[in-house]
């Protein structure tokens, strides 16, 4: 019972931000990874917010609105930092057709990661280890709330395929810095209002060609 009222409160928030609805199977599997989250999170301290509102304001509603805003045409992505899987895991839930691959350091919250991907049968990829160690590229790079922000974008920015996007969910208070931590070789959109969030922006910069 728990599970559906969860579900129906994502709809509803979903519906409040103006995004298109989510589907049964969407739904189903967001209700699981909640409860996966929140059973986890009583013992390894995945994340400090721990009220049902603030975890699907904050955490769902801010992924979901990540991933209906990242361009068309996505192959592969690199949630870079991944933590507990936002925006990863929604964007690998939403996107089925985009190769998410979740980067995660800390050996806990890789192996939720882990246990994530298999619970909710997602086509996502754990490299449990840093992203910096990866050696492919990938068509979309997401970066939110990594630890050393500016540094990790630096190290990004190397992992981006020519012509592929690099989607920060940041503030606009740190979204220049954050682009000119990327380099020179990125072309800035203008930045995108994530729903359910006061202050946070989508910033997306496309790597050039040459």
């Amino acid at each position: 019972m728990a599970g559906e009222k969860v579900q129906v409160r994502l709809s509803e928030l979903v519906a409040e931000a103006g995004l298109a609805s989510l589907s049964s199977p969407e739904l189903e599997q967001f209700g699981a990874y909640y409860a996966l989250f929140v059973r986890w999170n009583e013992r390894t301290n995945l994340s400090s917010i721990r009220d049902e509102e603030g975890i699907l304001r904050r955490h769902f509603l801010e992924s979901i609105s990540c991933a209906r805003l990242l361009p068309a045409g996505i192959e592969s992505l690199l949630d870079f930092g991944s933590g507990s899987g936002f925006p990863g895991i929604p964007i690998a839930i939403c996107r089925p057709e985009i190769a998410v691959v979740l980067a995660e350091s800390q050996n806990k919250k890789a192996a939720f990661l882990q246990e994530a991907v298999r619970v909710l049968r997602l086509k996502a990829k754990v490299h449990a280890g840093r992203a910096e160690t990866l050696k492919e590229q990938f068509s979309c790079v997401t970066l939110r709330a990594v630890d050393r922000m500016e540094t990790a974008v630096k190290a990004a920015s190397v992992l981006v395929i020519p012509g592929g996007t690099m989607a920060l969910m940041t503030t606009s208070e740190y979204a220049t810095a954050l682009a000119v931590c990327a380099g020179p070789g990125f072309v800035w959109d203008p930045e995108l209002p994530l729903a359910g969030s006061e202050k946070g922006i989508l910033a997306l910069g496309r790597r050039q060609e040459s």
